[in-house]
């Protein structure tokens, strides 16, 4: 059974796969939420349907989008050995168990043609042919054109002939064959059209045997490694999948291979900068005496999020190194299309970040499903915005800030949240810095990791390094409290507000972030409901976010000392 998309796509998104599919540029501005992962996906599919000969270069920010990529179009209708992934994010990639470094598919390709040739040995001794027809590629070739094909041209000939049912099924030369592999009859009916479907669909198995033999029969010939992996790339891949660092690491030694390609699909492309966008472009080297190859260029991604990170300030401030070629495109007004339906973060949550996005709604999908209408077990609010009024940030190193009082309450949260029954898969804890995410896990090992009632979190991790995924719950973790620092960009307080699905908790110094001109619109939504977190007494799975809150069902958390006491008097 063929692997198909099972995700409906709404027009906008349609749109964008047709003009993606079609030759030309084509950019794609994706808000939080609104598949642009699976639209990437679909157009790769539908370049690879459609143009068989084309191979297609997928590019990405990170190793982390780059494994989503791949482990979507692994699911789908796409042969595996066409597949190549690059670089060094192999090992996070969920590909059940398959292998799609350079190393990998050369292994599979070895360990397919074994597996080939056994089933043309079996296919040999059920036509009664005791020759070792199976040594080696060639000979199984040689095999199936004196043997095996003319056994099919005859039937053939026989049934235009003699042209009934029982002929049909007690004729056909590859019947002991079928009934070893699928064990059963292969001619269940006496329906005679069926029969004649079902045997012109078992001798495209018998080609697709040998069409695979005939690809595996040059890495028979290759024998070093090197020429392997230089044929794999250069002649077998159909889509090949690296990060833009690799791509820039590796130039000179794809020219020289002569890599060519003729479909360039890049992902994240907002937080790529100029150069590491124009690198990409440049991996194949074409002569001005040849027509150029490249036929299509997608650029998907958000100019409202993050931008390409420059270290140097200079560079950043007043050579605008921190924009992207997909910024510039936008801002040069070249057409683009918009996707306008978010999928991932209930209606009340998304409203945090879809006032960014002119005309940007919600999908059905949020409104109906019943885990985005229910609470989340044992909190009054789905969002909230949590006053740590005696938190103090500090700085033991340079730009190293922390805060403890926020990364002890947050800790306190999520050991109380596993204890009420929320998986540690769940729950993300992001932060705004590098020095506070250090701190939280330094105190999530001391109190979590080898405690199993809790376990470590899905992530630590800070809001840069999160952008472009996503989890149920998100526990939020500002730190200053002497100057706004990093939140104060827009861009990132969005990416911030879009990475929960069904709960956000911010905790922060209320008194110090109300005042912030730049974060106004979300801190007014937020400070609008209470700023101590609100509990329920009573631990109801079935009580939707719309039903009216309870007073006498719910008491509040004066500071991560109540909080604690709170986890510790449930142990």
């Amino acid at each position: 059974m063929e692997k198909r998309n099972k995700i409906k796509f709404t027009p906008t998104q349609v749109k964008a796969i047709q003009t993606g599919t079609s030759e030309g540029l084509c950019l794609i501005v994706g808000p939080p939420g609104t598949g642009k992962t699976d639209i990437a996906v679909q157009i790769v599919s539908n370049i690879y349907h459609n143009c068989p000969n084309q191979r297609t270069l997928i590019v990405t920010h990170s190793n982390q989008a780059l494994n989503q990529l791949f482990e979507k179009i692994y699911k789908l209708d796409i042969n595996e050995r066409y597949l190549l992934r690059l670089g060094h994010g192999q090992k996070q990639l969920d590909a059940g168990g398959k292998d799609f470094t350079k190393s990998g598919r050369i292994d599979f390709w070895l360990n397919l043609r074994l597996e080939q040739l056994s089933k043309v040995d079996r296919l040999a001794k059920s036509i009664n042919i005791m020759d070792d027809v199976a040594y080696t590629c060639d000979t199984a070739t040689q095999f199936f054109s004196y043997h095996v094909l003319s056994r099919w041209e005859k039937y053939l000939s026989d049934c235009s002939t003699k042209g009934d049912n029982q002929f049909l099924i007690d004729h056909f030369p590859f019947t002991r064959f079928f009934e070893n592999v699928l064990k059963t009859n292969p001619f269940d009916t006496k329906d005679f059209e069926k029969n004649q479907i079902k045997i012109q669909s078992l001798w495209k198995e018998i080609q697709e045997i040998f069409n695979e033999i005939q690809e595996c029969q040059v890495f028979e010939l290759l024998k070093s490694p090197t020429d392997r992996y230089n044929y794999l790339l250069l002649k077998q891949s159909k889509i090949v999948a690296m990060t833009c660092t690799h791509a820039a690491m590796k130039r000179d030694e794809f020219i020289k291979l002569g890599f060519k390609f003729d479909n360039l699909v890049m992902e994240e492309s907002g937080q790529i900068s100029d150069i590491e966008s124009f690198i990409p472009l440049q991996l194949q080297n074409i002569n001005f005496s040849e027509k150029n190859r490249l036929k299509r260029v997608v650029l998907i991604g958000d100019h409202n999020q993050l931008p390409p990170v420059v270290k140097n300030q200079s560079l950043q401030k007043f050579s605008h190194f921190d924009q992207s070629l997909f910024t510039r495109l936008i801002r040069l007004q070249i057409p683009h299309i918009t996707l306008d339906r978010q999928g991932r973060s209930r209606p009340s949550i998304s409203q945090l970040f879809t006032w960014r996005y002119k005309g940007l709604e919600d999908l059905e999908i949020v409104k109906t499903k019943p885990e985005f209408q229910l609470s989340n077990l044992g909190f009054a609010y789905e969002y909230q915005l949590i006053d740590v009024d005696d938190g103090q940030e500090s700085e033991p190193a340079p730009y190293f800030y922390q805060n403890l009082q926020e990364a002890e309450y947050i800790v306190a949260t999520y050991q109380y949240m596993r204890m009420l029954g929320y998986s540690d898969n769940q729950i993300t804890i992001l932060t705004t810095y590098n020095g506070q995410k250090v701190l939280l896990r330094e105190i999530f090992n001391i109190k979590c990791k080898n405690n199993p009632l809790f376990g470590m979190p899905h992530k630590i991790t800070t809001i840069d390094k999160y952008q472009g995924q996503q989890n149920d719950i998100v526990l939020l973790s500002l730190v200053r409290t002497k100057s706004y620092g990093h939140i104060r960009d827009i861009r990132r307080l969005i990416v911030a507000m879009s990475r929960a699905r069904l709960g956000l908790y911010v905790f922060c110094k209320k008194q110090f972030f109300s005042n912030c001109y730049e974060t106004i619109t979300v801190f007014n939504k937020l400070l609008a409901r209470p700023t101590k977190l609100i509990l329920t007494k009573s631990q109801d799975q079935n009580r939707k976010i719309t039903d009216p809150l309870d007073s006498e069902n719910t008491f509040e958390i004066e500071n991560y000392s109540h909080m604690q006491a709170l986890v510790n008097s449930n142990l």
